[in-house]
């Protein structure tokens, strides 16, 4: 049976550490969508560890982990971020498998996530520029490279060569990108990556059909979800419960429980609608008390009271099972509590 982990308003609600909890006793853990955009902490033993691209469930050593189907991943990310949890004593050998379906975001991706930030100029998204947003454009567009094709050195080269082509004749000048230099560079990860792709779907569905116990690990949050979020400030992917399906092939009818994420208050990162906002003092305690700075950026989040009206919106979306509040001792030293139940 599968246990589903997802945020309930716009993110950094703590999915982190409640996915730490419930892999102790999980088989597997899995991303099912998003990139290296996303970030948790989690401490573990007394080590703190950083995880965006990863699942968290590699904190548990008899524990497997899949980058998903709709995942989108930057292979040096992933070997970066790899390689510093391995400096940190932790063992992920034959632990972590990455879908041979998901896409890759190359650098060319980011460097146009920057430029598309910029065209937009006082309507900006507010983007990580990690090239989520681009290489998620380039596979609805059925343009983009799957993992698999990694392998096919031919294949690889013209696709990459026909993105860049049609990114310099976007943008010009303003694009400063060497493809030779990233092609090069895929020569070694093509050998490096051999460990690590596989066809996920067996894997889901044998452990499925063993009843093994699966934890998925949703990225951002439903207001961030590409169809339901507040929208165009959103994220690329579906952040929701039909991202979970879509991005790891499960069996909705062996789904144990739908956990929604929700923060004592609210915070959100990036520009987009906010009503709950306190730009004054509440905001700046709640940010300093609440250390309320993005994994993944560094960027300071933008805070205010909790929003009841968000939460049973994405209730009726998600269909949560249960909900667990976080951060509630964030609030105890203030005089008073608002929360939002309507907007007028």
């Amino acid at each position: 049976m599968a246990t589903v982990v997802i945020g309930a308003q716009w993110g950094d609600e703590g999915k982190g550490k409640l996915v730490d909890i419930l892999c102790a006793e999980s088989d597997i853990c899995a991303r099912c969508q998003g990139g290296n955009n996303a970030g948790h902490t989690i401490v573990a033993n007394g080590t703190t560890y950083d995880f965006h691209i990863l699942p968290s469930g590699l904190v548990n050593p008899q524990c497997s982990n899949l980058i998903g189907s709709g995942v989108v991943v930057h292979v040096p990310s992933f070997f970066h971020e790899l390689a510093q949890l391995q400096r940190k004593g932790l063992d992920t050998t034959g632990r972590i498998f990455i879908s041979d379906r998901a896409h890759v975001v190359f650098d060319l991706h980011q460097l146009v996530d920057g430029l598309e930030e910029v065209e937009l100029g006082k309507g900006n998204i507010g983007t990580t520029k990690k090239g989520i947003g681009p290489c998620y454009s380039t596979k609805a567009s059925r343009s983009g490279v799957r993992m698999s094709e990694v392998f096919d050195e031919a294949v690889l080269e013209r696709k990459l060569r026909t993105l860049a082509d049609g990114y310099r004749k976007r943008f010009g000048d303003l694009l400063k990108y060497d493809v030779e230099e990233e092609l090069a560079r895929f020569k070694t990860y093509r050998t490096q990556l051999q460990g690590f792709v596989i066809d996920a779907v067996p894997m889901i569905s044998s452990a499925q059909a063993a009843n093994r116990k699966i934890l998925v690990e949703g990225a951002n949050a439903i207001m961030l979800d590409l169809d339901y979020g507040t929208y165009p400030y959103v994220t690329s992917s579906n952040t929701g419960i039909g991202g979970v399906f879509t991005g790891l092939a499960l069996n909705p009818f062996k789904i144990q429980d739908i956990i929604g994420v929700v923060k004592a208050y609210t915070t959100r990162v990036g520009a987009g609608p906010f009503p709950t906002e306190q730009i004054n003092e509440i905001g700046e305690k709640l940010q300093e008390i609440g250390h309320e700075y993005g994994v993944t950026t560094g960027r300071r989040r933008r805070c205010g009271w909790l929003d009841l009206v968000v939460v049973k919106y994405s209730a009726t979306i998600n269909h949560y099972t249960a909900l667990n509040l976080t951060k509630l001792d964030i609030l105890d030293t203030f005089s008073e509590l608002r929360i939002a139940t309507s907007y007028t």
